[in-house]
Parts: structure tokens; C-alpha cells; sequence
């Protein structure tokens, strides 16, 4: 069996542990072929606003040059990739992807966790519960427009946005998003965190529905610490909970 994994964190978004070296060890110990680093991206707010949960801008160029180095450092034991797991907040995109073209990365990867740009009064935090179909439409179509760009890899967690209204509503809204990401050319995420962490993701509604539509599926581990990447029953168990949806998920994409 040969691993691959796309989504891995490092301490620089303040929510992940373990030095970037730690992941890469853990991942070589585990057989994985391809370690792709997507800390999270950071972003140039107005108005001086400063996310809590992704790297500083003053991180970045730390982040790059530690990847850059272990690539080297490991060349003949693993192939490493510099990615960033990026927001498409619509205001705010250009200006980050003129920022992080500077640095000759790899792949960005898709992670919707906000509507509208965060900061603004109207935004809503996806994985905060919600009644409203606005939240939902307004996730689903912003998340299209960053998919529409043509700068991502994949979309991480898809089904991240926590709706608890009509599971009708649901059903129609998410079928319509699968629908697109795979008239797109997306693969979407199963995500490894939130399946051990037990959140609100993965939602075995979606997993339906993208079983259903005929989607192209990746296991992302979403790493945020380095024993993540030794934890191959739970890859394997998800695998098994993906198969009996009838969905194969890919080992790998094209980087």
C-alpha cells in the first residue's frame, strides 16, 4: 500500500504540535510516498484584523524555508510537498495569492471555514451550528467561486458547514454542490481529523450524496500532530467506512 497525504499542519497556525521534522519522521515510519505540508495560509485583513487559528504573515517565509529544507534533507526517503490550505474570501483572495506567489509553492488546498471575508459582521463560521439555508447557500457558492479560480488542488472537508435545518434542504443543496465540484474536476475530502475527533464532519448525509453523484473522493489526514500520520487503522477504517458507501477513494492526485 502505498500513502499519500496532502493536509498536514505545523505549530505555526497555533492549533497543531511538533516540529515540521516530527511529521516527516512519523510519516517515513508509516510508508507514506507523499507528504504534502498545507499549513494554514495566512491572510492580509483589513482594518488590522488578525486570525487566530493560521500562520502570521511574518511565519511564512519560516514555514517555506523549513519545508524547502527538509525536501532536501529527505529527498531519498520521501517526496515532500509545499502546500497552504487557503479560505476563498472573495475580497481578500487576490491580494493573498499576489503574496503567496512570491514563494514557488506546490498546491493550495481549499478549506471553507468562513462565509463573506471573516472579519466582516455578515460572516459566519461554518463549523458553528446554524438553522439558516443562507448560511448554507452562502458557504456553498463561495466555496464554488474558490473552487472556479483554478488554483486548488482539492477541496478539503466539504462538508464542514454544520446545518441543522430540514434534512430535505440539506439533501437538495449539498446534491447541487457535489454536483458542481464534479462537473469542476474536483476531488473532495474525507477528513481524517474530524473522523477521530468526532465532529460534526464527516457527515454520513453527504457521504450519501457524494456516493450518489459519483464524486471523486481523497483521504486527507489533516494532520495537526505527528502521531496522526501513524495511525493507519483509523485510515483503514475509513477506507471500509468509504467502501461501504461504494465510494474508492483515490491514493493519490496529480500535485
Amino acid at each position: 500500500m502505498s500513502l499519500y497525504n496532502y493536509h498536514t499542519h505545523t505549530s505555526r497556525c497555533r492549533h497543531a504540535v511538533g516540529t515540521d521534522e516530527d511529521y516527516v519522521i512519523a510519516a517515513i515510519e508509516s510508508g507514506f510516498k507523499v507528504l504534502g505540508f498545507s499549513d494554514h495560509s495566512p491572510m492580509i485583513f483589513d482594518d488590522g484584523h488578525e486570525s487566530g487559528f493560521r500562520m502570521l504573515l511574518k511565519d511564512t517565509d519560516d514555514y517555506v524555508k523549513s519545508i524547502r529544507h527538509l525536501q532536501e534533507k529527505y529527498k531519498d526517503k520521501i517526496d515532500i510537498k509545499l502546500g497552504f490550505e487557503l479560505e476563498y474570501l472573495p475580497k481578500l483572495f487576490d491580494r493573498i495569492i499576489d503574496y503567496l506567489n512570491q514563494f514557488d509553492y506546490d498546491y493550495l488546498i481549499l478549506g471553507q471555514h468562513f462565509t463573506d471575508n471573516e472579519y466582516e459582521a455578515s460572516a459566519h463560521y461554518c463549523g458553528s451550528a446554524t438553522i439558516q439555508k443562507k448560511h448554507l447557500d452562502k458557504y456553498i457558492a463561495q466555496a464554488l467561486d474558490g473552487l472556479k479560480t483554478g488554483k486548488f488542488a482539492y477541496i478539503a472537508h466539504p462538508d464542514l458547514i454544520k446545518y441543522k435545518g430540514p434534512d430535505s434542504i440539506y439533501k437538495d443543496r449539498m446534491t447541487y454542490f457535489c454536483r458542481e465540484i464534479k462537473k469542476l474536476g474536483y476531488p473532495i475530502e474525507f477528513n481524517k481529523y474530524g473522523y477521530t475527533d468526532r465532529r460534526n464532519y464527516p457527515d454520513r448525509r453527504f457521504w450519501e450524496i457524494a456516493a450518489e453523484v459519483g464524486n471523486d473522493v481523497i483521504i486527507g489526514f489533516d494532520a495537526h500532530y505527528p502521531d496522526s500520520l501513524r495511525e493507519l487503522d483509523v485510515y483503514n477504517e475509513m477506507k471500509q467506512y468509504l467502501n461501504s458507501l461504494g465510494i474508492h477513494p483515490f491514493e493519490s492526485i496529480e500535485i
